[in-house]
């Protein structure tokens, strides 16, 4: 199901302030909800991307396994699969064209602590509906134009509720990369312990908004679950990442 038959009101255009146009970029809408699903589809459509919808988490799992798109826009609550559920099935397929896609989530509600938790799992934005098109193409001009920086204050305010928590929550994380990071330093990667070691991390990147060491964790899981990988790049750039991200905790 494409929706090509709806159209926005030809009054509602992109907003000039924001000039961000997805031109060539390939987009899934997965929601089922006819009418957030038709808004998201054509509000892509008016910022120039490709875009295919669907309405349940299996088809949408079907279609990104066999089609490389740039960007998965993925409502939490879908029947057969949520947002959650279909991102881990496609990052742990090594044969799925959209693994290494940019993930978005939806939702019309959002339970306290669940934007943490998406952020963690390797979701690079959360979309809380209803929504406006200057917020996506907010949303587009972001992930098209900026990489995830080491700390997003928004994220860690959101997850730990107050900045004291946040800072209390940043200042273990500081201690804990410090250790990791020589621990690596000093010995041969363990695949099973550092593999266990990042998925305690990433829920701590969640709490603190560590939106950069946060994707290269998930990447560097990624490739861990697919031995026998070479992971020496994706851990290259996780140390990469673990660097900018203690830098930040300092300054």
């Amino acid at each position: 199901m494409n929706d090509m038959d709806f159209v926005m009101p030809a009054t509602v255009t992109a907003p000039s302030s924001f000039p961000f146009h997805a031109t060539g970029v390939d987009v899934l809408v997965a929601d089922d909800d006819p009418a957030s699903r038709r808004f998201l589809a054509d509000g892509m459509r008016r910022l120039e991307a490709r875009v295919v919808t669907c309405a349940d988490g299996i088809e949408a799992l079907t279609l990104a396994r066999d089609q490389a798109f740039d960007l998965l826009l993925l409502d939490c609550r879908m029947p057969g699969a949520g947002a959650l559920q279909i991102l881990s099935t496609l990052r742990s397929d090594a044969q799925a064209c959209s693994r290494r896609a940019i993930a978005v989530a939806s939702s019309a509600e959002m339970a306290p602590g669940e934007r943490s938790a998406l952020l963690a799992a390797g979701f690079a934005e959360v979309l809380v509906k209803p929504c406006k098109l200057v917020d996506l193409q907010r949303l587009l001009g972001s992930l098209a134009n900026h990489p995830s920086p080491p700390l997003d204050d928004q994220a860690g305010l959101l997850a730990s509720g107050d900045p004291v928590t946040m800072q209390a929550l940043r200042g273990l994380l500081r201690g804990e990369l410090e250790r990791l990071k020589d621990e690596l330093a000093r010995m041969d990667v363990d695949r099973a312990a550092l593999a266990e070691r990042l998925h305690r991390l990433r829920s701590s990147c969640g709490f603190c908004g560590a939106a950069m060491l946060s994707t290269e964790t998930v990447a560097l899981q990624e490739a861990l679950a697919h031995a026998p990988t070479d992971i020496t790049p994706s851990l290259q750039r996780f140390n990469q990442a673990l660097d900018a991200t203690l830098l930040a905790l300092d300054t």
